[in-house]
């Protein structure tokens, strides 16, 4: 098999992994709220449950990442971090008590982490002009997940039976399902992810790294050269770089995590991590809203509410792919605008029609429906944007370190997210009004920096040295 295909298969898996996460999330949050009520905890735990997931990610990701910086490997970490997404779910399963609920997804959390590793390696084995297409494909996997998710829960919610000491119910039942699909989703890592090495993003596309395989097997030829041809995907990344023209200079690493550190402070990658705070703060916050407000207002139960994300899951995945091909025909920074002026909009209806519901039944659901739809068109804009224009803007070999401190950011809006929202359920103008003002904030920065939102040459080029101090 050579390092195509390996290459093809390995980002297939990925795809599992997220498509995994997003079913997770659908199985659970529609029925996490009454799961917490039958355990009689308190309001306030909703935010809580929601946000433990978070919180572990966040602490964890920049270490996964840094890790996968240094051993440039990512199958052993994802491995071992999907035994954390293992053991949670199973005490979520057990679900005891209120705490053993929220200790679960404190647990299960910290796999989640891995997902700094995973971009990172992404990064490196995509070139810029490609890399928009692939995270959004991945992050339509996730997507998918989220659609299939409550399909699954039409089953679950149907379970009524002893599993020795324990009971399986509708709200039990996801704990173990989604316990058995990462064990099964270990096998499919064992046997189809691989380490495959990077693709230069200087050296252009596979088929020149081929062809320019072909000449040098053809001049050794020429030269009596006795050296076996380089792999098909080879490219030598900068910490390579380093170590063949700069043999005597050592802690090329630590001056290379003081590097990323430093870059994170740039205005445009500022405006980035803000952009992945607010849209993400802003999306868990209404995601936390939208089932008690179903229930107060469309008296949804848990089968409606599965439908509803069913729904929301298929237009996020169309979006994807909308971002997807627009990506190829218009600048990330554009797209990036496009999504942040669509959730202003989307937020603006949500104030005037959600706040203060009037006109009966028929309109509530209307207005309901409508700003919901308007909140999603605009999240695969911003996601994909944001994501493909940080990894362009941040040093290539310190990606997962740089991809860690992303995800760390986007982990500690959705803990602030569903606890901001969990308090203000019953008071939507002060919970819409503030993430409005947020998302005023970050389009009138990206304006500002529009001209330093992209990838300049010289500075693609110039990475590589700055990253070694």
């Amino acid at each position: 098999m050579d390092n195509l295909q390996k290459r093809n298969l390995t980002f297939l898996t990925i795809g599992l992994i997220f498509m995994l996460n997003g079913i997770e999330y659908a199985v659970i949050l529609p029925t996490i709220w009454r799961y917490l009520q039958i355990l009689e905890a308190p309001p306030y735990f909703l935010g809580l449950g929601l946000s433990a997931f978070s919180l572990s990610g966040l602490l964890t990701g920049p270490l996964f990442g840094l890790w996968s910086d240094r051993s440039q490997t990512t199958k052993s970490i994802i491995l071992f971090s999907n035994l954390f997404e293992i053991a949670g779910n199973f005490m979520y399963f057990i679900g005891y008590s209120k705490w053993l609920l929220l200790s679960s997804r404190l647990v299960a959390g910290v796999g989640a982490g891995a997902g700094s590793s995973i971009f990172g390696f992404l990064t490196r084995s995509t070139k810029p002009e490609e890399r928009a297409g692939v995270f959004a494909a991945i992050m339509a996997c996730r997507q998918a997940g989220l659609l299939v998710g409550p399909a699954f829960n039409l089953f679950l919610r149907l379970c009524d039976f002893k599993l020795g000491p324990f009971v399986v119910n509708k709200y039990t039942s996801p704990g173990i399902f989604m316990c058995l699909l990462w064990v099964l989703l270990q096998f499919a890592i064992l046997g189809l992810y691989w380490d495959v090495p990077p693709v230069s993003s200087e050296e252009g596309s596979a088929m020149l790294e081929m062809k320019q395989e072909a000449d040098d097997e053809e001049e050794g030829l020429l030269i009596g050269s006795d050296e076996e041809p380089l792999p098909t995907y080879r490219a030598v990344n900068s910490d390579q770089l380093e170590a063949s023209t700069s043999s005597g200079t050592r802690p090329v690493r630590g001056a290379s995590i003081l590097s990323a550190c430093r870059e994170l402070l740039r205005e445009e990658v500022v405006v980035l991590l803000t952009a992945q705070f607010i849209t993400l703060f802003n999306q868990t916050a209404l995601e936390t809203m939208v089932t008690p407000m179903t229930q107060r207002l469309f008296s949804f139960g848990e089968l409606s509410n599965s439908l509803m994300y069913s729904l929301c899951g298929l237009e996020v995945i169309l979006g994807f792919f909308f971002v997807r091909w627009l990506s190829r025909r218009v600048a990330d920074r554009a797209v990036l605008a496009a999504g942040l002026v669509i959730c202003c909009v989307a937020c603006i209806w949500c104030l005037i029609f959600l706040c203060s519901p009037r006109g009966g039944y028929g309109w509530e659901l209307s207005s309901f429906i409508i700003g919901v739809f308007l909140q999603l068109l605009g999240l695969p804009f911003v996601a994909v944007s944001q994501v493909s224009l940080f990894s362009k803007v941040t040093a290539e070999k310190t990606q997962g370190f740089s991809q860690g401190v992303r995800r760390s950011v986007g982990g500690l809006a959705t803990i602030l997210g569903p606890l901001w929202a969990g308090g203000l359920t019953n008071n939507l103008y002060i919970m819409l009004g503030m993430m409005l003002a947020l998302l005023i904030m970050i389009t009138v920065m990206t304006v500002l920096s529009y001209d330093r939102l992209t990838e300049p040459r010289a500075v693609q080029s110039a990475q590589g040295s700055d990253g070694g101090g």
